[in-house]
């Protein structure tokens, strides 16, 4: 496997040194596409791609690339400048959302400056975005439109309780599509569209990266209860603190209600209660560690993981298959 700073479990060495090749040619064009007019536009800008981060959806259009005979292109290095700033400046605004203090380990741009700023620079990057995006062609520039629809629909559907008769469970599932998959789903599709695969093969990474990507944030809402702060290196239970609801939340909620098990009713109780209190997010964090919800929540991801493995039949058999397939294997089993 490749070295700990390479996004996705690459084996074959040609691979993994064209990856990081081009990833390097990405990280330099990035850091030009933030520099604004104004010298504080350019600093609010930067901060938190200055700040690091996996550069995972630009390193999977790179990859994606590689199913195709052009995957040096010009357009790929683009496209993949297009999702990280895409992606970056939907931090700005789920920060401000979220009113988080830190991302990537320093000051959020609303904490630093205010909610303003934070806000703008966020536009700011989207229309970065935009205008890269008009360099692909007018195809790409509806993808990208549809993607920020969805994304910003996935952002705004999350602040929104289920209507009565709605389901949680799929509304909670459409969200993550929205604010996750999709743009995982984009940088495949962009990867190999630009990278010249075929038609088969973008419509099945396409696909691949909308099931993954949403998969892996289902992981870590289930890392959020399961995993204690030393294996995760996070606060555990944080997401049910503030009452955000997750997939094994959600699937407690449902299976424990009518029970007269007192461990459900309980549960319940508890899911209602300000789990500001550490005593009672104790309590209701060690009842959803034992609860068959958790299970269940696993079960549902590694078979999302499984049925995205099954769409890679329509690449052939090589080091890049190989590289998704692992990723995949690494979103089932993390979540265990």
């Amino acid at each position: 496997m490749s070295t700990p700073d390479l996004a996705l479990p690459v084996t074959d060495p040609d691979l993994e040194q064209r990856l990081r090749s081009r990833l390097a040619l990405v990280e330099k064009e990035l850091a030009g596409h933030v520099v604004g007019r104004a010298p504080f536009i350019t600093e609010a800008a930067a901060h938190l791609l200055e700040a690091g981060g996996k550069r995972f959806r630009p390193l999977l259009v790179l990859l994606a690339a590689e199913c195709g005979d052009r995957s040096d292109s010009q357009e790929v290095i683009t496209a993949a400048c297009v999702v990280e700033l895409t992606h970056l400046a939907s931090l700005y605004h789920d920060d401000v959302m979220d009113e988080a203090a830190l991302r990537r380990g320093v000051d959020t741009a609303h904490a630093r400056w205010d909610n303003h700023v934070a806000i703008l620079t966020g536009d700011f990057l989207f229309s970065r975005s935009s205008e890269l995006t008009a360099e692909l062609g007018p195809e790409a520039v509806r993808i990208q439109a549809q993607t920020f629809t969805r994304l910003v629909e996935g952002q705004i559907m999350e602040t929104q309780a289920p209507g009565p008769g709605d389901d949680p469970i799929a509304h909670h599932l459409d969200v993550v599509a929205g604010k996750t998959g999709i743009l995982i789903a984009t940088s495949a599709r962009y990867g190999a569209m630009f990278g010249g695969a075929s038609p088969e093969v973008v419509q099945a990474l396409t696909a691949y990266g909308d099931i993954v990507g949403a998969a892996f944030q289902i992981s870590d809402d289930i890392l959020d209860i399961a995993s204690e702060s030393a294996e995760s290196g996070k606060t555990p239970g944080t997401d049910l603190r503030e009452g955000v609801p997750t997939l094994p939340v959600l699937f407690a909620r449902r299976d424990a209600a009518g029970s007269t098990d007192p461990a459900d009713v309980r549960l319940l109780e508890l899911l209602d209660a300000d789990l500001a209190d550490d005593a009672l997010h104790a309590e209701c964090l060690a009842l959803l560690r034992g609860h068959r919800a958790l299970d269940e929540a696993r079960a549902y991801v590694v078979a999302e993981a499984e049925k995205a493995k099954r769409l890679l039949d329509a690449l052939p058999q090589g080091p890049v298959r190989e590289a998704l397939e692992k990723f995949a294997d690494i979103v089932a089993v993390r979540s265990r």
